[in-house]
């Protein structure tokens, strides 16, 4: 089978694993946040953007902190899934080299 074609297959194989992945990815993230919300405020509830008490810096600091950690924590379990495939098949999941966006 050529290369091209593995990595065609593998792609399809590894798509219910990445969505696997992400969802356990994305919990771990929003226990990340949690946990360094606590650290950063002192606070168990981060602020909503429709919390009407609180001000934008606060609203504008918990959306910035739970943007960083989730794009940490996908990119962290994604490149370790891939890695993953690569070392069991040989191929890496991705057909092209551009990555998932």
């Amino acid at each position: 089978m050529s290369r091209k074609k593995q990595q065609k297959k593998l792609k399809l194989v590894y798509k219910p694993v990445g969505m696997a992945l992400s969802w356990a990815g994305g919990a771990l993230a929003g226990l990340a946040f949690q946990q360094a919300w606590k650290a950063i405020r002192h606070e168990d509830d981060a602020p909503d953007a429709l919390d009407k008490d609180r001000g934008w810096g606060e609203i504008l600091l918990a959306a910035a902190v739970q943007g960083a950690i989730f794009a940490v924590v996908r990119s962290a379990v994604d490149r370790t899934g891939a890695k993953a495939i690569e070392r069991s098949t040989g191929v890496w999941p991705s057909a092209d080299e551009g990555g998932r966006d």
